[in-house]
């Protein structure tokens, strides 16, 4: 029997769950929006009886209470007993007030709100879907990604030319713009020197070499590397064992454009050499041309 590759998209509702599933059509993917999660096994005995012809297949699932959650999860584990199907949750999640800029955006109303903003529906939705959001295999935070960004951050990792089975996830951000929500692990370079009191260096990033040479030269940084790294060549092959498909690895300095840059790039070409398959976002280095 063929396998089948499940992608269940939930998540906050006005966290992109529509650019998710467009850009799983575009792979190829055969999508279906809100579908009731009581209803999957009966949809996957239909993919499975299509003899081959659809093997990846996208949901997306939609919690309007807490009847539709128990339901889902009932049916992810009929899934899980099945071999030839192999489930991912993509939990989207976003931050309270960029989602309650978006509903008054839009004008709409928030589903679960049934009376009031939709500060109230996001609260009430947030506590429906906490436990959900904890069996996710990928959390994506959408909180600053334009549509076009997270249509990237998808195909990035599903697309059949580069999806691998366990990828790491390097993300630079500045304290001062918030810690990610979305972060597995969390590291604070905050200690390292800063080329930030340099003044010709100040208005550039950890992607110049300048800058870059000056974060990597010091002790205490190729100190700091070399244990960040034993613990990564331990932990990374427990995380993969455990069957989780990506971790997210939160580098943070003040303001994100020197010290979480330049390590987070360092630790990119690290772990590719190690034969994880790595990529990188640099989340605030262009916020503020001159802060750091």
């Amino acid at each position: 029997m063929n396998e089948i590759e499940l992608v269940i998209i939930t998540g906050m509702s006005g966290a992109g769950k529509t650019v998710a599933v467009q850009s799983f059509e575009d792979m190829g993917y055969f999508c279906v929006d809100n579908l009731p999660p009581a209803l999957i096994p009966k949809f996957i005995d239909l993919v499975e009886g299509s003899g081959g012809k659809m093997q990846k297949v996208a949901l997306v699932i939609d919690l309007r209470g807490r009847e539709f959650f128990d339901d889902l999860f009932e049916s992810i584990n009929t899934l899980s007993s099945d071999s030839a199907v192999t489930p991912q949750i993509v939990f989207l999640d976003s931050k309270d007030a960029t989602l309650v800029r978006r509903y008054k955006e839009t004008r709409r109303s928030h589903p679960l709100a049934e009376s009031g903003g939709p500060l109230e529906g996001i609260t009430a939705e947030r506590r429906i879907l906490n436990d959900l959001k904890g069996q996710a295999q990928i959390i994506i935070d959408t909180s600053d990604l334009k549509p076009l960004e997270l249509r990237e951050r998808i195909i990035q990792r599903f697309s059949s030319g580069t999806k691998e089975t366990f990828s790491v996830h390097l993300l630079s951000f500045g304290y001062k713009h918030g810690i990610p929500i979305d972060a597995d692990l969390v590291i604070d370079v905050r200690f390292l020197p800063n080329p930030h009191y340099i003044d010709h260096m100040r208005p550039k990033t950890g992607l110049d070499k300048e800058v870059s040479d000056y974060v990597l030269k010091w002790n205490e940084t190729q100190q700091f590397i070399q244990k960040l790294d034993d613990l990564l060549q331990y932990m990374l092959p427990h995380y993969k064992r455990e069957g989780k498909s990506q971790l997210i690895l939160a580098i943070g300095c003040t303001g994100g454009k020197h010290r979480s840059v330049t390590l987070a790039e360092h630790f990119k070409k690290r772990l590719s050499d190690l034969d994880f398959y790595t990529y990188v976002t640099h989340r605030d280095a262009e916020k503020g041309k001159r802060e750091t």
